[in-house]
């Protein structure tokens, strides 16, 4: 599907399996999300050894990179289920179907590195607040030096996003360092422990 909006006339297509949408919520909602997140209690995400400028709090699961496991974490709040609602809507999930919340803020200068989702997870949804985000994407594995079918795109505040299939494990993304006070809800379903990985990309 071509996105002449997101990437300016004329685009190239987005990843296969990958949907987006501007406007999703209204500034009103977004406001309201925001409000709620401020009073959160967020800390610097970690990566093993590596301490993140990014911000988080989990709900459904926390992941341990030291570990390489998803523990226990608090259960999915009240105040995400009308989110959960309106984002399964639009991706055809039931909102029951999100077992995994992460609440994320970007200051100024906050990059996002290159990744896929662990692969406890399937679905990504991904909700961007406050300010744009400049997102990358490239085929994974990626291959030292090469560049070709690598994608950039902004998403603007209340945009959403789906990562599914193809453009779930065939790609990886990441985000450019922010430019102004940024918050993302991502909101992810459970893999089948027995499901195999699908097959990578070349």
């Amino acid at each position: 599907m071509s996105q002449p909006d997101l990437f300016g006339a004329p685009g190239p297509q987005l990843p296969d399996g990958m949907r987006y949408q501007e406007d999703f919520l209204s500034h009103e909602e977004e406001a309201a999300l925001i409000a709620i997140i401020e009073q959160l209690p967020l800390a610097n995400m970690k990566y093993q050894q590596y301490e993140a400028l990014r911000r988080v709090v989990s709900y459904g699961g926390q992941y341990d990179f030291s570990a390489q496991r998803l523990n226990e974490a608090e259960p999915l709040p009240a105040w995400l289920d009308p989110l959960r609602a309106r984002a399964g809507a639009w991706a055809g999930l039931a909102p029951q179907a999100f077992t995994q919340a992460l609440v994320a803020q970007y200051q100024p200068g906050t990059p996002l590195g290159w990744h896929r989702d662990v692969p406890d997870f399937e679905d990504i949804v991904g909700i961007s607040l406050g300010n744009d985000a400049v997102m990358r994407l490239r085929p994974y594995p990626h291959l030292k030096g090469r560049r070709e079918g690598a994608l950039k795109m902004t998403l603007p505040p209340r945009s959403i996003y789906l990562l599914r299939g193809p453009a779930r494990w065939g790609w990886q993304h990441a985000v450019s360092p922010t430019k102004a006070l940024r918050y993302s809800i991502t909101l992810r379903t459970a893999r089948s422990p027995s499901a195999p990985l699908p097959a990578r990309t070349p």
